[in-house]
């Protein structure tokens, strides 16, 4: 499976390497957002192709993790149409100035390769195994399943909160986002641990490290404590909000 590992990690930097190229003329690193999902895809199926055989969950895992990206690429680029250079990538322009162009493709695109194909793991690894079905299979599929519906439900109802000018200001608070401030990536994650105990079902336990690094960026890096870091100034009815509704949990609302 290394040799797989490995032809997969050098497809994906490929793949982010078209994705730098194209956001040089058009100045905006955001783009590799919504080539995330095909960057984690890519090692898959280059895995799928380059083993001589493949396990009994080989089409199962392709399926859900192609389901997973184009769902995810869709939404972001349709989020993203019209719209400027995301302020995250657009404050790092600043800080390295003319040679961010360069930079770029080794503190983003590079770096977001190198995440995506350690995301992959338990696609690769589920891919590669021939132990047949368990009961663990089922529990993964259908974790995968809930978190799905949970993060696109959660991606809806917000897409239709921003699409009402009389919510200008507002904050978000009915729906799934009643029981959590930040519900679609909650989805994102139950989905990811959905598809690790697929891959555990498999024997591959040690691709634990993929669940737990999305949670972790989910929940540290580019999730939860980035948004929330000078959302209160901006809307103070936030604070509000977040004194009542739990961060990433769903849970029942406080009075």
């Amino acid at each position: 499976m290394t040799g797989a590992l490995l032809a997969g990690l050098a497809a994906t930097l490929a793949l982010a390497a078209c994705v730098w190229l194209a956001s040089l003329p058009l100045r905006d690193v955001s783009i590799v957002d919504i080539a995330w999902g095909w960057l984690v895809i890519a090692p898959a199926c280059v895995a799928a192709a380059w083993l001589p055989s493949t396990g009994p969950r080989a089409s199962l895992v392709l399926a859900l993790g192609a389901l997973w990206a184009v769902r995810l690429s869709a939404h972001i680029a349709w989020r993203h149409r019209g719209q400027p250079e995301d302020r995250r990538y657009g404050a790092m322009r600043a800080r390295h100035g003319a040679s961010f162009a360069l930079r770029s493709l080794v503190i983003v695109f590079a770096l977001q390769a190198v995440l995506a194909t350690i995301v992959a793991l338990p696609l690769v690894a589920a891919i590669h195994s021939t132990l047949p079905w368990n009961a663990l299979d089922g529990v993964g599929a259908l974790l995968f399943a809930a978190g799905f519906a949970f993060e696109a439900v959660a991606d809806a109802q917000l897409a239709r909160f921003k699409s009402n000018p009389a919510q200008a200001g507002r904050v978000l608070d009915w729906g799934l986002w009643r029981y959590s401030r930040h519900p679609n990536y909650f989805g994102e994650c139950a989905l990811w641990w959905g598809l690790w105990l697929i891959a555990a079902a498999a024997g591959a336990w040690w691709t634990v490290v993929s669940p737990l690094l999305m949670t972790f960026l989910l929940l540290r890096v580019s999730g939860v404590t980035l948004l929330e870091q000078d959302i209160g100034e901006r809307r103070p009815s936030y604070r509000d909000y977040v004194r009542r509704t739990n961060a990433f949990l769903p849970g029942r609302p406080r009075p």
